[in-house]
Parts: structure tokens; C-alpha cells; sequence
């Protein structure tokens, strides 16, 4: 018999494991909050499991197809632009009750911004990373890093680059910077070749990077760019 004690006194589930080579300093005081919460009884374990599930699963399919719609439907388009809540509820997000069952919202002030000819928008959330979470699902993480968040308000077209987008210097690019009231989503103006395109159709192409303004919707490409986090770096600097 092994002469090894194993004590049992200790809380096995209170042992953080982090699966990568580091957890940050928030995902340790989003741990203990959690905890802490659930202790004081302000939700259940099972309640945060059930709204983990709901964060984890949505994503920017009902933001293509409001987007989609919009191209295909003009009255819908201006709706969308003069009342983007209502134009979201059409498509199957509530923002004042997002999870259908009865969970905080992120209910704030939510605006689409509607490209033109001559005007690219851009998302951004300078101080952290205000995102519209019930349209567009969980951000990328280069839209949290300060990478991202520092440099679009200061060199956007430099920003934009990196995405491999490139626009004319006759096209303005507005950079609209999320805060903890307000949320915008970017409505691209629809390509060419794609005439006779059914809703479906178009939404495949409408991406989350589309829907950010780091990208532009093009026949063909369904998938967001892969771009690699570094260090913020002034653009004189760049090697």
C-alpha cells in the first residue's frame, strides 16, 4: 500500500489548468467573478453554463442576411439605416433580450453604417473591446489587441492594408469607434457580379471581416482573412 496521502479537503474544481502557454490577468478575474458570483448567488453554475453555450454558438449569420436583405429590398435597406433594432429583430435578434431566456443584454444604442461610393466605414473599440456581440457573435481576437485598436483611429488606411484591402484616396474611410453605449456594424455596399443572386446566395459572401469594414463582399470569397497578431508599430517604423 502507498504510504502517498491524497487529500480530498481541497476544491478540485477551484484548479485553474489553463490549456495554452498563458492565461491572461482577465481570464483569471473573469474566473474568481464567476465563482464569486455564483457563491453570493447572483446566478447559478448552470446559468452561466447555459449562457456560455448561447455565447459560444452565435455568430454573424443573422448580420449576412440583414445585410443581404438590405441589398435585395430597398424599404428594408432604410430601415436598417434609420432603425438598425428593428432590422435586427427581423432577422431574429432581440437586442434587449438576445438570449430568449431572460439573461442580461447588451442592449445599447446599435447603428448600421451604410457604405457609399465615395465613404468605406470601419469598427473599431479604441479603449477596449465593445463589439455587437448578439448580431456579429464573439470578435476576432486582432479586433481586441492594441495592435488593431490603437492604430485604425491614427493610420486606418495602412490598418486596412494589412487586411489586403486597399482603397482610392477619393473614398473616405470613416473609422467609428464602439464605446459602452453605442455599437455599429458596417453595411457593404454590394459587388458586381452578382445580379440574379438569391438572399442565401448574397449572405455567403457578406463575412464577419465585411461586416467589421476590413474587407469589402466579393463573388466567390466566403471566409475571413488569417491575420496575425504583433506589436503596434508606427508605420515610419515598419520594416
Amino acid at each position: 500500500m502507498s504510504d502517498h496521502h491524497h487529500d480530498h479537503d481541497h476544491d478540485h474544481a477551484r484548479t485553474v489548468k489553463p490549456m495554452v502557454d498563458e492565461i491572461t490577468d482577465f481570464e483569471v478575474l473573469e474566473i474568481a467573478l464567476r465563482e464569486l458570483c455564483i457563491e453570493k448567488g447572483i446566478f447559478t453554475a448552470e446559468e452561466h453554463r447555459r449562457f456560455t453555450e448561447f455565447a459560444e454558438q452565435i455568430g454573424p449569420t443573422p448580420a449576412a442576411r440583414l445585410v443581404a436583405r438590405a441589398w435585395l429590398d430597398p424599404e428594408f435597406k432604410e430601415l436598417a439605416v434609420s432603425d438598425s433594432l428593428a432590422a435586427s429583430k427581423a432577422v431574429g435578434v432581440d437586442w434587449l433580450e438576445p438570449t430568449g431566456f431572460g439573461t442580461p443584454s447588451d442592449f445599447v444604442a446599435f447603428q448600421i453604417l451604410a457604405d457609399t461610393p465615395t465613404v468605406h466605414h470601419v469598427i473599431v473599440c479604441a479603449l477596449c473591446s465593445c463589439y455587437p456581440r448578439p448580431i456579429l457573435g464573439n470578435s476576432p481576437e486582432w479586433y481586441r489587441t492594441p495592435n488593431y485598436r490603437r492604430r485604425l483611429v491614427r493610420w486606418p488606411r495602412q490598418v486596412l492594408a494589412e487586411f489586403g484591402l486597399y482603397l482610392p484616396d477619393d473614398i473616405e474611410v470613416r473609422v467609428e469607434d464602439s464605446n459602452q453605449k453605442h455599437r455599429f456594424m458596417v453595411m457593404p455596399m454590394r459587388p458586381e457580379g452578382t445580379d440574379g443572386w438569391t438572399e442565401d446566395q448574397l449572405a455567403e459572401i457578406i463575412t464577419r471581416d465585411c461586416l467589421i469594414g476590413v474587407a469589402l463582399p466579393k463573388p466567390g470569397v466566403t471566409t475571413n482573412a488569417i491575420v496575425t497578431t504583433r506589436p503596434a508599430m508606427h508605420p515610419g517604423t515598419a520594416g
